[in-house]
């Protein structure tokens, strides 16, 4: 594992207008959760999370957009947007996290600029049916391996804390390890009240086993990111993850939920003598 942490922003740049049922995401129009909904976020404030993120160490900023997958529209938007950002703030890794995803598409991104393709698994083949019906695991899958084959760097991982068992999480763990993604983000399940999912049970000793699982099964793995759900999952305790095999964390708000100060996330950093990356390999 690397001792310097990888710093990275994620950028909500369509909000809540997925029309999938994925039980666990509240940008689902089905769920009606009391989250900010927008069908594209105007380039220029955009720009400026990207400069923000930039003069906070982040090296990684990610392009989000809340649909099952690209149109011709939402891959002008992405393309638009990178554009606009690559000038403003070009320290910056450019991350398209856009859904399911042709190969032909995602060649496009990449003519635009995007180095990177955040698509997650978000958990086993077999538990998949019991959290989404409107589109199957397969495809997720399938997408990865388009990003592998369009020669952008694969960034894949999962949820935990959705009702799955031990050997649901082992078994994500092994199709990650199959796909050799280049970093691998774990989120911990962020309840919201609109959702069907009952809240995450895991606790926090559970939590960083996990976060060492997933290490030990993708030993190559050049990152292991904790993100979504890390402060709620943690709190006092989130110094801890680096000790199990996290050098990766989201840096700054998640994509309906507010993370906490990036300031307070570097003074983390100091205080555990970890030094900040600033440069991508």
């Amino acid at each position: 594992m690397s001792e310097k942490i990888f710093l990275c922003s994620i950028c909500n740049i369509n909000s809540g207008t997925c029309k999938e049922d994925c039980k666990f995401c509240s940008q689902s129009v089905r769920y009606k959760a009391d989250i900010e909904r927008y069908k594209q976020k105007p380039i220029d404030t955009i720009v400026q999370e990207a400069k923000t993120a930039q003069d906070n160490g982040a090296l990684g900023f990610c392009l989000v957009t809340a649909d099952k997958g690209l149109n011709d529209k939402t891959l002008k938007f992405v393309c638009d947007v990178a554009k606009a950002v690559r000038e403003a703030a070009p320290q910056l890794r450019l991350i398209a996290c856009n859904g399911t995803a042709t190969l032909e598409q995602l060649l496009v991104l990449k003519d635009a600029g995007i180095k990177a393709y955040n698509h997650n698994l978000e958990t086993s083949r077999d538990f998949y049916p019991q959290i989404c019906t409107t589109h199957p695991w397969d495809e997720r899958y399938e997408t990865c391996k388009n990003v592998n084959e369009a020669g952008l760097v694969l960034i894949s991982g999962g949820i935990f804390g959705l009702g799955e068992t031990q050997q649901d999480r082992i078994s994500m763990l092994e199709s990650l390890k199959s796909l050799n993604p280049t970093s691998v983000p774990i989120n911990f399940y962020h309840h919201n009240e609109a959702l069907e999912l009952k809240p995450n049970t895991l606790d926090i000793d559970e939590a960083l086993e996990l976060i060492r699982l997933t290490r030990k099964t993708l030993p190559h793995a050049e990152r292991i990111m904790v993100a979504g759900g890390r402060e709620l999952m943690f709190g006092e305790r989130q110094n801890e993850i680096f000790a199990y095999g996290a050098n990766s964390i989201v840096i700054g708000n998640y994509l309906t939920t507010s993370g906490r100060l990036m300031s307070k996330d570097l003074e983390m950093l100091q205080s555990l003598e970890l030094e900040v990356a600033t440069k991508v390999k």
